[in-house]
């Protein structure tokens, strides 16, 4: 145990977890939408302990060392680095997934694309099912634990993703994905599915400065779609039906201002049954439709 600490300003050696905390909180208040979580789980992690353990040692010193830690991650939060990648992990669906500066951050949103698409696959079907882009492997770790008797195929651009997803793959045993490097449908092989599910770039040129700034430490490549944001959509759509079984299905994340166009174009590649669904903040993100029979 630590020794109790007195008051003390700042993050200055010698301060109690308590006083870090309301530092750290007051420093991130501009920065996060949850600056005192943000303190809790930075200072968790210069620690290495849990969040309970903080509450059960408010008022004891915190290590030079740790205090230093804890310091450096202040700062990297304050720049809007992303807690996840501070962190190197994020909670998604019903695990935990690791994440590097190579991988997008999965978000709260994405798990609407994963409930439609297990919606779509039935429990004691085997199926084929592709996931393209899948950057920490999220998605198709998702379906492949909720559909164990199911294939996923997951693909990406970035061997460094690539990697991220297969040790996460690997520690969450789902053994049932191969992943593929490869530019969307190249690395398939010409193989067909009963499911194709992606969440591509779609942020268009001009919309790059009503992001949030956190995006400027993702990788870009998993971001920008382009001059309307819909070049890697439209390249998914039209290659599609290839690529799909006989009334298979494609599901596709999307900007919210982009439900109508990605209608429009699954309408002319051929797909029926073309439905948007919204998210928890009632933005329409993810559009569906089915390859006619």
């Amino acid at each position: 145990m630590f020794a109790e600490c007195s008051p003390g300003p700042g993050l200055a050696t010698g301060t109690s977890t308590d006083q870090l905390l309301r530092a750290g909180a007051r420093l991130l208040a501009t920065v996060s939408d949850s600056p005192r979580l943000d303190a809790e789980l930075l200072l968790a992690h210069a620690l290495d302990e849990s969040r309970e353990y903080l509450y059960r040692t408010l008022t004891e010193c915190v290590p030079a060392k740790s205090a230093a830690h804890y310091t450096a991650l202040l700062g990297d939060r304050a720049a809007h680095r992303p807690l996840a990648q501070i962190l190197g992990q994020r909670d998604f669906w019903s695990f935990n997934l690791k994440v590097t500066a190579d991988t997008l951050v999965p978000r709260p949103e994405t798990e609407l694309l994963v409930e439609q698409a297990l919606s779509r696959i039935p429990r004691q079907m085997p199926q084929a099912i592709a996931d393209l882009g899948t950057g920490t492997g999220a998605i198709a770790i998702a379906i492949a634990r909720e559909r164990p008797q199911c294939r996923v195929v997951a693909t990406d651009v970035s061997h460094e993703a690539l990697a991220v997803a297969r040790h996460n793959a690997s520690a969450l045993e789902a053994g049932n994905i191969s992943f593929h490097f490869g530019d969307w449908f190249a690395a398939l092989n010409g193989e067909r599915f009963a499911l194709i599910v992606s969440n591509p770039p779609y942020i268009a040129d001009d919309e790059w400065h009503e992001t949030d700034a956190e995006l400027g430490f993702e990788p870009r490549l998993a971001l920008s779609g382009g001059r309307d944001g819909l070049v890697e959509i439209r390249c998914i759509i039209s290659a599609a039906p290839a690529h799909l079984d006989s009334g298979g299905w494609l599901l596709l994340e999307h900007g919210f201002r982009q439900a109508a166009a990605v209608q429009g174009l699954l309408k002319q590649a051929g797909f029926e049954e073309i439905t948007t669904l919204t998210d928890l903040a009632g933005q329409p993100r993810v559009t569906a439709g089915q390859l006619a029979a």
